[in-house]
């Protein structure tokens, strides 16, 4: 414990936000592990999803959360030392991370911790992002993962190449009962820690304005947004430089600081990842941007800041993704 630098308390609290972290089909995929050397991270193989081939969406998943843990740590006072796969024979084992301190804590330190718990999938229709130039979630180096991934626009001349993309990926699935089952199961109604709940679906209507995004079970509820009309959201594309493990990570830690960046910016944001689920349909994705490994893409646009928001999203305890080893 003492390599870690930091209050049990401390790492609590940052693991809790850690948490926070989309995930597919918020399984959530994560476990935390403190011990002699550190906080260790690990994806928990009983928690990917049967449909996620090779693990993808769930690397993506621990990456984001990863990076979450970071924002939280500096919030607190501490600088994250990450290292990548320590046990070259564990691909489980993704990260060990210990703790300094930080000579200061600045205000976009808070904000940004800050905007782990505002955030939120938020799957309706979003309007366009004013002064999108000055938020810089592009050129902003510093908040991507190093030399692993890279971010792209996609152009408004190639976005209704990306809407009929994801018609295909619908239409390729129509008959996959596996595929559908796994949908049921994490969008059913009842009270749980994991999954997707009603309150974040949308219902039919919506869904017909959004033309690109996962086709859900819809919710039956008096439409929301009509006043913003069809989608008019900007779409990034994450893309991996490399396909190993590490590169699949750290378009997930990409992610997380893309979300966040858009959260301070005022702005709203939704994961989608069904497009680079089915190798046509991604093969399509990385003809738009140039790049052959896209991983994940985001809407991001402008919501209603007074309009009701739906609770947060469930999350497992506490007691189910940490641990503490007296090995």
């Amino acid at each position: 414990m003492q390599k870690t630098q930091a209050p049990v308390t401390v790492i609590e609290d940052a693991v809790r936000l850690a948490c926070r972290a989309p995930s597919y089909h918020n399984t959530q995929p994560w476990t935390w592990i403190v011990d002699a050397d550190g906080l260790q991270l690990s994806v928990d193989a009983d928690r990917v999803a049967a449909t996620d081939l090779g693990g993808r969406q769930a690397l993506i998943s621990c990456g984001a959360a990863l990076d979450h843990l970071r924002v939280a740590m500096a919030a607190a006072g501490y600088e994250s030392v990450v290292e990548y796969y320590p046990d070259p024979k564990d691909t489980k084992h993704l990260a060990s991370v210990t703790f300094t301190p930080l000579n200061r804590v600045t205000s976009t330190h808070r904000r940004r911790a800050d905007a782990i718990l505002s955030r939120r999938t938020d799957r309706l229709p979003f309007a366009p992002p004013s002064d999108w130039t000055q938020i810089g979630l592009v050129t902003r180096r510093d908040v991507f993962c190093h030399d692993v991934s890279a971010v792209d626009v996609v152009s408004q001349t190639d976005r209704k190449t990306l809407a009929q993309a994801s018609d295909l990926t619908e239409a390729l699935r129509l008959y996959d009962s596996a595929y559908h089952a796994e949908i049921s199961w994490w969008t059913a109604p009842y009270e749980v820690f994991d999954g997707i709940p009603h309150s974040a679906l949308v219902s039919a209507a919506e869904a017909d304005r959004v033309d690109v995004g996962r086709s859900f079970p819809v919710v039956h509820h008096e439409e929301r947004r009509r006043e913003i009309g069809d989608d008019r959201s900007t779409i990034l594309v994450i893309s991996a430089l490399a396909d190993g493990r590490r590169d699949i990570l750290g378009c997930g830690e990409t992610l997380s600081a893309v979300l966040l960046d858009a959260t301070m910016a005022g702005l709203a944001t939704c994961t989608v990842s069904h497009l680079t689920e089915v190798e046509a349909t991604r093969d399509i994705v990385a003809g738009i941007t140039g790049r052959p490994l896209p991983q994940v893409l985001v809407r991001v646009g402008r919501a209603p800041v007074l309009e009701d928001v739906p609770a947060p999203t469930p999350r497992r305890p506490l007691s189910e993704v940490l641990r503490f080893s007296t090995v």
